[in-house]
């Protein structure tokens, strides 16, 4: 029987999931015309409609797999530039939150913008958004927020990082708050039962990830980092896994098939609504292999890098059982780790008292991870 600690963090995880009411349980999609500006494409043209989108997605993504450095490669951009604008909440709920909004009125920051090397139909999420937060010295990581995220996340741990001398690029993910299509309210496009899409937006999520690394160096940061949460995690293995210049990496909460996380976790019912009815799990697994982080520990383990794995022992959307098998992955490879447990859940880690456990953990790897190399 579960402990009374137990039953009450889930009924509290379980309020928490269930305060969005704005879910929308969208068609499944192959969504393959998502393909046609990929790389690994195997001879096949731009205009190309596969007769078995099934196999045709499965089949790239074991090319994409073999061949990931190509898939993850790209371009560095020629519009780099600062801008400076008022704040916004860019909220993802029904209805706006006054109390966000009246926080950041009339307040001003400064945020990175350029092209992304991945073009959308969408112009808002072509143009990449990412939140400057400058500190003396030459240390800088990119910071991945989770999905759903609004733009004010994260921006207290931002500045503690900068009190430790950590500059910090606060990233926007794909079709997030500032690059969120007018005609969704959620950050729906960034993972959906729209297969190719989602592997699209993942794509395109690492590659500006790697851009911002590159503007860092170019303001020259010497010594660079990532930290990402929930599906910002996903992202930032799979930029670590294919870059060289990330030392120190945070993953607060880890799994290992994109599939997987989708499939049993409660956030994400409303999307396997959508899918469930076309296509197994097993089968899912092999259509998102290309973006789940499992496919990637041995391009992972290919150059030396600190490593951070926070889980939650009662999270239902990363489930621990999950976490616990990426914490396995990085011992098997050898890899140079730390792995933490935090007694709350996936929405409980942003609640009193546990967001300060999370946040001390965090920025003290950071600090420590820095100061070792």
């Amino acid at each position: 029987m579960a402990s009374r600690y137990t039953q009450w963090m889930y009924n509290w995880e379980t309020r928490l999931t269930q305060v969005d009411n704005n879910r929308v349980v969208r068609p499944f999609e192959w969504g393959t015309e998502w393909a046609q500006g990929w790389p690994c494409r195997n001879g096949h043209g731009p205009g190309y409609v596969p007769a078995d989108p099934a196999a045709y997605l499965a089949e790239y993504n074991r090319r994409i797999v073999a061949a990931s450095d190509e898939f993850y490669s790209y371009a560095t951009p020629a519009d780099f530039r600062l801008e400076r604008r008022e704040v916004q909440v860019f909220g993802t709920r029904a209805a706006p939150e006054p109390r966000l909004e009246a926080k950041v009125r009339g307040t001003y920051a400064d945020f990175l913008r350029f092209t992304s090397p991945v073009q959308s139909p969408y112009a808002e999420n072509n143009l990449v958004n990412a939140r400057w937060f400058p500190a003396k010295g030459r240390r800088a990581i990119v910071l991945l927020p989770h999905w759903n995220s609004d733009a004010l996340n994260y921006t207290s741990l931002c500045r503690v990082l900068n009190w430790l001398g950590i500059s910090v690029l606060r990233l926007s993910l794909p079709y997030h708050d500032i690059r969120k299509p007018a005609e969704i309210q959620r950050a729906d496009y960034a993972v959906s039962a729209n297969i190719g899409r989602t592997l699209d937006a993942t794509r395109q999520g690492v590659l500006d990830v790697r851009c911002c690394l590159d503007w860092l160096q170019q303001q020259g940061y010497r010594h660079l980092g990532i930290l990402g949460t929930s599906l910002g995690s996903c992202y930032a293995f799979l930029a670590a896994a294919h870059d060289p210049r990330i030392r120190v990496a945070a993953f607060n909460h880890a799994s290992t098939y994109f599939a997987d996380v989708v499939w049993h976790g409660q956030s994400t019912r409303h999307i396997r609504e959508g899918l469930e009815p076309q296509v197994s799990l097993e089968q899912l697994r092999q259509l998102w292999s290309a973006i789940s982080p499992m496919s990637y520990f041995p391009q992972f383990a290919r150059w030396p890098k600190k490593s951070l794995i926070i889980y939650a022992k009662y999270d239902l959307t990363f489930l621990p059982e999950f976490s616990r098998d990426a914490v396995r992955a990085f011992a098997d490879h050898h890899l140079d780790y730390k792995a933490v447990e935090l007694p709350c859940g996936h929405y409980t880690i942003g609640e009193t008292p546990y967001k300060y456990l999370d946040g001390w953990h965090l920025a003290s790897f950071m600090r420590s991870g820095f100061e070792s190399i």
